[in-house]
């Protein structure tokens, strides 16, 4: 049998800055460039000579993917996963056609339907019955056959009030719906998902995972599933890649990949906590924290133990106004509760000089046997971050429960509000 998807030696170049002409005078420079045989000004590397590497100063450059060889078998569902920036939406772009990769080439055997980001292939100004049609003709189907489908993708979505209104008046939430739905009935060989799906709300996340498993396991078609919810990748996929710093950095089972992932991000046992602070703002210093009385990056929460006793010391050269929250993930990543330094809703927290800041976080009453991670974030919301610090601190509970943090299987947006006691 023909593998689904060949990828044969794939590197993807970017150049950082701007792209294109901003101005007239931009225009007229490229122009005169262009008679010279030169290359634009900030003109993207695209492989076919218009930009070379020799004409580009080293330190503009970043490769997004360098030298990755894979094949999928048809049939398979695979998991694409990886931290931030790791290269997995590159991947998935130069898939579906939407970039080109700077050297080697993919071969695909089928039909494929991306579903990368909201609103993905569709009109704004077009209904939502419009949309379904356009997609399906862009997959090459004839009217009759998508007219067959229409009823399933208008039952599956939940929107048939409003499939005669404008997409641009639909919510992301409800697009994502309507997009998932045409990917999956129009009868794609190939089905394409990127982290889309965490927009939707639990029960659809749930309908689609089991829609993705039906067009895998009945109709023998192959998925490509891209996430940060280790639990929905265990639940659904066969096989996993792990993607790192635009390379692969292991192949195998989904358990296994999940597995290789989740150890390559575990803190380290002999570290403090501050130590694996991934970003901090100039001028914002951190002498201490500490969870629980000590500052090891590892400890334990003992039976009975439903206080967390979080405390951070530190030095801001200069006033800042910030949120101040912690996130408890557990082992799969699956973040299921939070709480806030200024526990009043949309009020910030100003740190100016010396501040030491010191709190007993409620748990949950029942506290469940197994591994949780820490996490801490300073951010002024949407519109920059002062300190990062995922997974900063591992407690390991010796709750009685068998598993910890395992509340559903699909992660929702909802996170359960923790507050302190005095």
């Amino acid at each position: 049998m023909q593998p689904a998807i060949e990828i044969e030696n794939v590197s993807k170049l970017y150049k950082l800055g701007y792209y294109g002409a901003d101005t007239f005078r931009d225009e007229v420079i490229n122009f005169f460039r262009k008679l010279a045989g030169k290359p634009p000004v900030n003109a993207p590397i695209d492989g076919q000579g218009t930009n070379k590497l020799d004409q580009v100063d080293s330190s503009d450059l970043v490769w997004a993917l360098k030298d990755i060889n894979l094949t999928i078998q048809q049939g398979d569902i695979v998991g694409i996963i990886g931290k931030n920036g790791a290269g997995k939406s590159t991947l998935l772009k130069i898939l579906s056609k939407i970039t080109t990769p700077t050297t080697g080439k993919i071969k695909v055997n089928g039909r494929m339907a991306s579903l990368l980001e909201v609103g993905t292939g569709m009109h704004p100004e077009l209904s939502g019955r419009d949309n379904i049609y356009l997609n399906g003709a862009i997959l090459g189907m004839r009217k009759h056959e998508i007219t067959s489908k229409l009823d399933d993708i208008v039952d599956f979505s939940g929107i048939a009030k409003y499939i005669d209104t404008p997409i641009k008046r639909y919510s992301s939430g409800m697009r994502v719906r309507l997009g998932f739905a045409i990917s999956a009935f129009l009868e794609p060989e190939i089905l394409v998902v990127d982290e889309v799906l965490a927009v939707g709300d639990a029960e659809f996340q749930k309908r689609a995972i089991g829609k993705m498993q039906d067009i895998s396991h009945g109709n023998g078609r192959t998925v490509l599933f891209v996430s940060h919810n280790m639990t929905a990748v265990r639940n659904l996929c066969k096989s996993g890649v792990v993607l790192g710093n635009g390379t692969i950095k292991f192949k195998g089972t989904a358990d296994e990949a999940i597995d290789c992932y989740l150890s390559s991000n575990k803190t380290s046992e002999d570290s403090e906590i501050k130590e694996n602070i991934e970003w901090i703002q100039n001028g914002l210093e951190i002498d201490k924290i500490e969870i629980n009385n000590t500052n090891k990056a590892d400890s334990i929460l003992k039976f009975g133990q439903n206080i967390l006793d979080v405390t951070i010391k530190g030095i801001s050269e200069k006033e800042i106004n910030t949120e101040i929250t912690i996130i408890i993930e557990n082992k799969d990543e699956v973040a299921f509760a939070s709480y806030d330094f200024c526990e009043e809703k949309g009020k910030l927290y100003q740190l100016n000089g010396e501040f030491n800041l010191s709190r007993k976080i409620q748990l949950p009453a029942e506290i469940y046997k197994g591994e949780l991670y820490i996490s801490i974030y300073f951010h002024e919301p949407n519109i920059q971050w002062f300190l990062k610090a995922p997974k900063c601190c591992k407690l390991s509970s010796e709750g009685h429960l068998s598993k910890f943090g395992q509340i559903s299987t699909i992660s929702t947006s909802g996170l359960m509000r923790l507050h302190s006691v005095k």
